[in-house]
Formats: structure tokens, sequence, C-alpha cells
């Protein structure tokens, strides 16, 4: 396993990196940037979150953008927050002469009381306001633009002493600042604080009007505005409600509102193993995260958002029939190829540094599972028992049913499984469970709302596949649901089993596999996916879903104390920030992978939420005097989902 650490790995590499987890993220529900623990906006795609990046310094320390703005003494000591429930970033630097705080946002601009889209009146807009508030601190502003992911050269060009434009191909971005002089492709300027004097900076790509600070103040107080009104929406009121409003701000912030989508993560080619290969693109839309993503809004209350994504989700689908792919761009982008950019280091020397992802021509024969689990939650479950038969009597069911006639054709073929793995094909038992979703909850809709369908055909198959993961994914001599047929390789994805409802959280063979795992894929408390051979190089950290997965589990089997002992220790993994990457490194608490990853913190959510409610249960049990029920999730899919 790795055993990167953070000070150590910097110090060895000639250009030196922040870690992962000294970023914030900001952003308007169409792009976002990453911010570092020292003022320096190090990632920035634009004009949407699938562009190429402008500031990338998070790849290349050397060659990539950025837009820093820190004191110039060394500070003596640095914090960060989020303004109370919103997505603005406050970072208050204390140093030998004073101290001052840096306020980053995008703007969210009219936003409608809070419950609908935010609109973008021109392109992306970063904001940047300085206020001093003891002492003096004089700070240095520097901001370089490489456009196109480094690919393309533009200078900075001076329009006036307070603008400054780059300008290339395809696009351009306009600074506004003040005393600004150019060299070369960098604009820089210098300034001093006092207490309550406030500097404004602010990126866009439009030609802007003057610098006014009461503007920028207007900003930011309809921003906050914005971001409070959306967070008091939340309606879960249990423990740790402070972190499940902030991991549901970070999912509010990777959803793209022209469409509906919600991206896995809004960087590129963050590694899994510092210095290695395995670096990808997560700046796309995954069908595999839809029913865990529509659940967790659902749980919420956030009904805006899971219509948004579920119609976004509707128009894929029906765009693609039965050809369905694993994943899209935030539009419904078919093509998503995938690009080595070799004049990029990559983050830490971790090359090589990708854009696209060719893992959207793969078989996963998951995705009918997830498609047909999403349709079922939120018609049958978030949309309304009601209403759903209209919908779904129409070209959507339609759809669907081709979708599972196609499961009971092809879920004999083996394919690349959930984790996209980059070798030959197997009979992995996590897509052969997702295809048996597939034909549960196709009979399910099909019987709950009259609709025409082969039904006795889905149940005679339904029950086959059961029977063959039974027979051929649990393995006697392992003790546990393994990887894939006839293997003895272990993988977290079978933690799935019980929450989908395939099998009961109680049945034996359930609980040797939560044990297995617990045992031989976790190490300091935190879950592995697996630990076979996987025909990439390197290795990898653990994967923070998969640790919220076996939470779940023991939640279910109402072990209560292990999942609350175990969540509590999640929660100690996160930044100051409260936010996650896709993988942790277990000996030193590292962040590895795509960050923030939206699917962690949907995981998070839920995971928070289903404690809450088995406690209530608990309670209510004891009072009444009366033991839990066992778990009817073979009968009845318990829907809670991780």
């Amino acid at each position: 396993m790795s055993t990167f650490d953070d000070t150590n790995a910097a110090s060895q590499h000639p250009a030196c990196y922040p870690p992962i987890a000294d970023y914030g993220l900001i952003g308007d529900t169409r792009t976002s940037a990453l911010v570092s623990r020292e003022g320096s906006i190090d990632w920035f795609c634009a004009p949407d979150a699938d562009s190429p990046a402008v500031f990338l310094r998070l790849l290349d320390a050397t060659r990539g953008g950025f837009f820093q703005i820190r004191p110039v003494d060394e500070p003596t000591s640095v914090t960060r927050c989020y303004v109370d429930n919103t997505n603005i970033l406050e970072t208050t630097f204390v140093t030998p002469t004073g101290s001052a705080r840096v306020f980053d946002f995008c703007p969210m601009g009219h936003a409608d009381g809070g419950l609908g889209e935010a609109t973008r009146d021109r392109g992306p807009e970063i904001i940047r306001i300085v206020e001093g508030m003891s002492g003096w601190v004089r700070f240095v502003l520097t901001c370089r633009v490489t456009p196109n992911f480094a690919r393309q050269a533009c200078n900075a060009e001076s329009v006036t002493r307070d603008q400054v434009t780059w300008r290339w191909s395809g696009g351009q971005l306009w600074l506004l600042a003040g005393g600004l002089v150019t060299d070369g492709d960098t604009a820089r300027a210098s300034f001093t604080v006092e207490p309550g004097q406030r500097v404004v900076s602010v990126i866009r790509d439009a030609p802007p009007e003057t610098i006014n600070p009461i503007d920028a103040l207007h900003k930011l107080a309809e921003t906050e505005r914005y971001w409070r009104t959306w967070a008091e929406r939340c309606r879960y009121d249990g423990p740790h409600r402070s972190l499940v409003v902030r991991s549901a701000l970070t999912l509010k912030l990777l959803t793209f509102a022209p469409s509906g989508a919600i991206i896995a993560a809004p960087t590129c080619s963050l590694p899994e193993e510092i210095g290695g290969a395995r670096n990808w693109d997560y700046r796309y839309c995954w069908l595999r995260d839809a029913t865990f993503t529509l659940y967790a809004l659902g749980l919420l209350g956030y009904d805006d958002e899971a219509r948004a994504f579920m119609g976004w989700i509707q128009r894929v689908c029906l765009a693609c029939g039965t050809n369905l792919q694993i994943m899209y761009g935030v539009r419904g982008e078919h093509s998503l190829p995938e690009q080595i950019l070799d004049h990029l280091d990559g983050y830490r020397g971790s090359r090589p540094v990708r854009v696209g992802n060719a893992a959207y021509r793969q078989l996963q024969l998951d995705v009918f599972g997830e498609v047909l689990d999403s349709a079922y939650l939120f018609f049958h479950k978030l949309g309304g028992a009601d209403h759903a038969a209209e919908p779904l009597a129409g070209p959507m069911w339609a759809l669907l049913r081709s979708l599972v006639d196609d499961v009971t054709e092809h879920w004999t073929e083996p394919d690349s499984g959930i984790w996209e793995v980059r070798a030959s094909p197997k009979h992995y038992v996590h897509s052969k469970m997702m295809c048996w979703v597939a034909l549960d909850r196709g009979v399910r809709l099909a019987e709950a709302y009259g609709l025409p369908a082969n039904v006795a055909r889905w149940r005679q198959q339904r029950e086959r596949l059961r029977q063959a993961i039974l027979d051929r994914g649990y393995s006697s001599v392992v003790g546990a649901f393994t990887q894939a047929f006839d293997s003895p390789g272990l993988d977290a994805s079978v933690l799935l089993m019980p929450l989908v409802g395939f099998i009961a959280i109680d049945d034996p063979r359930m609980a040797a596999t939560i044990t297995a795992i617990q045992e031989r894929l976790t190490r300091n408390g935190l879950v592995y996916r697996y630990l076979s051979s996987d025909g990439l190089p390197g290795e990898e950290g653990a994967f923070s879903i998969c640790t919220f997965w076996l939470i779940d589990c023991l939640i279910f089997a109402q072990r209560l104390d292990e999942a609350q002992i175990l969540f509590e220790r999640m929660l100690g993994y996160a930044n100051d920030l409260a936010l996650y990457s896709e993988e942790i490194d277990p000996r030193t608490g590292a962040f590895l992978g795509n960050f923030p990853q939206g699917f962690t913190h949907v995981a998070l959510i839920n995971a928070a939420v289903n404690l809450e409610k088995a406690r209530q249960r608990q309670v209510a049990g004891r009072v009444a005097e009366t033991p839990l029920p066992s778990s009817r999730a073979s009968v009845e899919p318990t829907l809670e989902r991780a």
C-alpha cells in the first residue's frame, strides 16, 4: 500500500506542491476552482467544468497558470473556513505585522430566493476580496494564465493600470486589480491593507467594467444569501448536521446547472498513488452515481436538484436507447476521448496526465441496474407514487422495458466491472448483482403500475441470476462473496448486496463477507476496494466510499456502536473544510485521487442519515420493549443507499 508522506514528498520533488487536502472549492454550478491554503487558485476550467483548464499549477508547478494573493511576509498562521452554510471561502492570514482575511467566491447571479437555479449573466467570474483586520499586511498578487492545459501561449496585455487581458484562440480572460504590471504571460500587483480596508480583484472571461468595491460587496452579500437560503432547505436535523450540510453544498457545486448533470469531481489526473500512473479525468457524469445521488438529495429535501438530475438521466437514456454508456459529458456528450498531456509534469511527478476518459467505451453491465434502480427510486419513492405511472407509461417505460429485456439476454457476459478495470473482462459479482437489480426493479415497476412487460420471463431470469451469484459468487474457501465468479479475491463492492436488496443483512454468507472485508481489506478503519492485481502498475489508497459502505452494512446489521466509531473515524479524515478526496492513504491520512469527490460526500450524507434513523428505531424499540426486526432486504429493498 502507499506509504506517501506529504511533507517528505513535497521536499523531494523539485517543484513544491501543496497537499491535496490544502485546497478548498468554490464555484457557481457551472464551473469551479480550487484555492490553496497559500491563497493560490491552482485549478480553474473555463467556461465550464469540463472545459480545458486555464489555471493548472495543480498538475504542473512550473508550467501551470495560477492566481495567487498572499502576504509578502511569511504568515505565522493560516486558518480557513467557509462562511457559515455557504460556498464562500474565507482565509485568514496572520503575519508579524498584522492580520487580514481573503474572501474567495464565484457570484451566483440572480438566485430566485435560492429555490431555483442561479443564473450566470456572463461567463465565469471569480471575485477575491482582501480585508484588513489588525495592524497592516502587505500582499502580492500574481496571475498567470496558461490556456488549454498550457498548450497555448498568450501574453498578458495591459489595458489600463487596473485591467489586464489574456487572449488566445477560442478564449480570453480579464483581470481587474489595482496597480497591475505585466511581464510575459504574468500580471502582478502589490498592496497593503489596514483594519477595515478592502481591496478587490476579479477574474472573468468578458470585458469588465471598472473595479467597483461596492459592487463586489453587493455580489458577496447576494451570493451569501443564495447559499444560506439553499442550505436552510436541508431537512436533516440529526447529529453532525453541519457536516451533512457541507457535503450537500459540495455536491451542489458539482452540479452543472444548464443540464442538471452532476460531475464526479472537478479535477482530472490527481493520482491514486503519488508518482504513479493511476490518474484519471473525473469531470464527467457517471450513470453509476445516479441512484446514490438521487437518494441523498431526496433524503435532504433537495427535490429540485433530484428532479433536474433525473431529467438529465432520462434525456441521456432516451437518446442512447439500449446502447448505454457508463458516463457522459455534462450536456450528454457521448464521445470522451482520452488524451495524454505529455508536456505536463503531473501532480508531484505523477504521470501521465490524462484528459478525457477511455472507460466510456467499456462494457459495464451494472449500468442497467443503476438506471432501473434510479427509475424505481425516483418514480416510486421520490417522485411520488400517485403520479409515477403517467411519465412511465410513455417512451421512458418503453426504454426501461427494453433495458430489462437486454439484461435477460446479456447478463451471462463478462464485463469491466464497477472499478473500470483496464484488463480482460471478468464475471464480476457486483455487475451480476446490478443486473439482478435491473430485473428486480423492472418487475416491481411493471407490477406496481400495470405496465406492459414480459414479467414472467423477468422473474424467471431474476431467480436464475440470483442462484448463479449465490453458487459462483460466494466462496466457502474464502468465506465471503468475492470479486468475480470462481475467484478468490475480495472486493468491497459486494458490500452493496444488502443495500440494494439482493440478500438479507443477517444472512450468514453476508455476515461472513463483512467480517472478511473488515479483516482483509481494511487498514486503520479504511477500506480498500480490492487488493488483487488489475493489470495496472502501482498501488492506490483506500477508497473513501467503500468505508461508508461498510458503515451502512454495520448500521443495517444493528452493530450501531461499531458503525458510530467508524463513522467518527471517517469524519476525522476530512480536511479542515470538511472536504474529502476519492481515496485516503490509511498510513498517513494523506488525500489521494480526484478532489473533492462527489460520491464520497453522497455516501457521508447517506451514512449519517441511516445512522440517525437506526438510533431512533433503537430508542423506540427499547421503549416498546420489542426487538428490532430482522432484515427483509431480500424481499423488499431498503433503498437506504450508501
